[in-house]
């Protein structure tokens, strides 16, 4: 069965532009209060909340205001239900290429990230 993906594409597109923009508050709103970041770093699990997080993202540039480009895209949207998804996208913010995954479900007040994962490759 088939589910309409453009709910789902909304959000991650909205996503994508708070990241670029670095707008914390923004991105505050797609994530519920309870998710999490994780990833691993030297083999060991990191976990860090959402709070956390963007606290980090107000004290940095944003990608948009150093002028970098702006590359990011859906490489798949993996719908179970009408309230459930599964998005692997791509983003970055150079020197720093992310591969995200996130799980986003579609509650009473709208769709939102409910746990994000990520890994990323340190370019030059």
């Amino acid at each position: 069965m088939g589910y309409d993906r453009s709910s789902v594409e909304a959000v991650v597109q909205n996503y994508f532009d708070a990241l670029y923009e670095g707008d914390a508050e923004k991105l505050g709103a797609m994530f519920h209060r309870s998710a999490d970041l994780r990833w691993l770093e030297s083999g060991e699990l990191q976990v860090l909340t959402v709070p956390d997080w963007l606290e980090r993202v107000r004290k940095r540039p944003s990608a948009k205001a150093q002028g970098q480009p702006r590359e990011d895209f859906i490489v798949t949207i993996d719908r179970s239900d009408d309230n459930t998804a599964f998005i692997k996208v791509r983003c970055q913010l150079p020197p720093r290429y992310f591969t995200d995954y996130l799980i986003a479900m579609k509650l009473k007040d709208g769709w939102q990230i409910v746990s994000k994962s990520y890994r990323y490759d340190l370019r030059e």
